[in-house]
């Protein structure tokens, strides 16, 4: 087994009084790897100036994720296939609503992948569509979460 770390870290300004419930939500995500990420609630959660929508928010952060994890996977096994692959882009859509017990959760997330191949690499759209099927089945992420994930290939 692996264990991943990240430290989360928040500081009141002090002007803020902080109870009224009006402070930055500003806080920084560290990685193991020195990566600092300037973070925040998303501005249509927490309004600005309490948010920064210039910052990574966790629901983007939750959609990349599920993407990256996916791509990574779908990139080793094309690669296991010998299909070369010149460069993977997904416009990937995050949607919050509301669960089946009522709760605000990211509801569905819709990946829409546009997969470039080497040059002369004819790749037939079933194996296409079965390479997204085996990355999703592989996704350590996608494995982790309640959220409807579909694979967009129009």
């Amino acid at each position: 087994m692996s264990n991943y770390q990240a430290v989360i870290q928040w500081n009141k300004q002090s002007t803020e009084l902080f109870v009224d419930r009006k402070y930055s939500r500003v806080h920084h995500w560290l990685f193991s790897s020195g990566t600092r990420i300037a973070a925040s609630s998303s501005p249509s959660i927490v309004p600005v100036p309490y948010s920064n929508e210039a910052h990574i928010d966790p629901e983007e952060a939750f959609v990349a994720a599920l993407s990256s994890c996916h791509m990574l996977f779908f990139l080793d096994l094309a690669a296991q296939r010998k299909l070369m692959i010149e460069s993977y882009y997904d416009d990937a859509l995050g949607t919050l609503g509301l669960n089946h017990l009522g709760k605000k959760a990211m509801t569905k997330v819709v990946l829409n992948p546009k997969v470039i191949w080497g040059a002369g690499v004819e790749v037939e759209h079933s194996l296409i569509e079965s390479l997204h099927h085996q990355a999703h089945e592989l996704c350590f992420i996608a494995n982790s979460v309640q959220t409807d994930v579909s694979i967009n290939l129009a």
